[in-house]
């Protein structure tokens, strides 16, 4: 663990899943990313031409100033169903997870599910993932994302149920919390048949407010993760929490 100095991250999801938002919550930035290639920084203006093209490449590191202790790779595309955007995803991940360059292994690999297409949790993308990209000793955590787009779904279950607008508001909260937990007893009892099942689940809602809390999806990654020194790397770089990072040092 002595030659890894940043903790590695492989971010998985359809777009506009909020996978940016949480990476920006993580690292306490609210600026986009800065992109490498190879330890060469992309300038911005080559970014977005490739971006417009319709091009992107998984290897690229996304790193936030505020806290370049985290690198991300960002695999967007592949739930779309191309097989050639899967199979590039696949070998990224298997070479990344057995490289013997220790500092360019993934460390764990956060898949983002978003609750704004709760009526499509678990596609045929989230079952080709989990049946065949075996990611070894590389943890996957799923994250419900933007799990506050239930509570007008709640709202209007409600209103529908014959409630009044005043007192189906009032309820909206519970209802909410009601639908998280089927939709999330959903994606677990679909996910954990597979071949691959993820290790963890996290839910996120709110993550679009400056002061959101990651300690959640922090701690769950750090306590699926195999290696002690990388639970330690990991508690280390984040910056979400303090009281983790006491907890952590009590632990010892």
């Amino acid at each position: 663990m002595k030659n890894i100095e940043r903790f590695r991250i492989l971010v998985v999801g359809r777009a506009n899943a909020g996978k940016t938002t949480i990476l920006q919550r993580v690292c306490n930035s609210m600026d986009k990313p800065e992109i490498f290639d190879e330890g060469n920084k992309i300038e911005d203006a080559v970014v977005q031409g490739t971006l417009a093209r319709g091009h992107h490449d998984i290897k690229h590191e996304l790193v936030f100033k505020s806290n370049p202790g985290f690198v991300f790779h960002d695999s967007c595309g592949f739930e779309a169903g191309s097989t050639q955007q899967f199979d590039q995803m696949r070998s990224f991940v298997i070479n990344r997870a057995a490289t013997k360059k220790v500092d360019e292994r993934v460390h764990a690999i956060w898949f983002c599910i978003p609750m704004t297409d709760y009526h499509r949790t678990v596609t045929a993308a989230e079952q080709k993932f989990f049946n065949e990209c075996d990611t070894g000793h590389v943890p996957v955590i799923v994250l419900l994302t933007k799990a506050d787009a239930l509570y007008l779904t709640a709202i209007r279950e409600l209103l529908d149920g014959g409630l009044g607008i005043v007192e189906a508001r009032e309820r909206a909260a519970e209802k909410q919390g009601e639908l998280l937990e089927k939709w999330l007893a959903h994606i677990k009892h679909e996910l954990d048949m597979c071949k691959y099942p993820p290790r963890g689940y996290v839910t996120l809602q709110k993550m679009h407010q400056e002061n959101a809390d990651c300690t959640t999806l922090i701690e769950s990654t750090a306590n699926v993760m195999n290696e002690e020194g990388l639970q330690k790397l990991l508690i280390s770089t984040q910056q979400s929490s303090i009281l983790l990072c006491i907890e952590y040092a009590v632990r010892e």
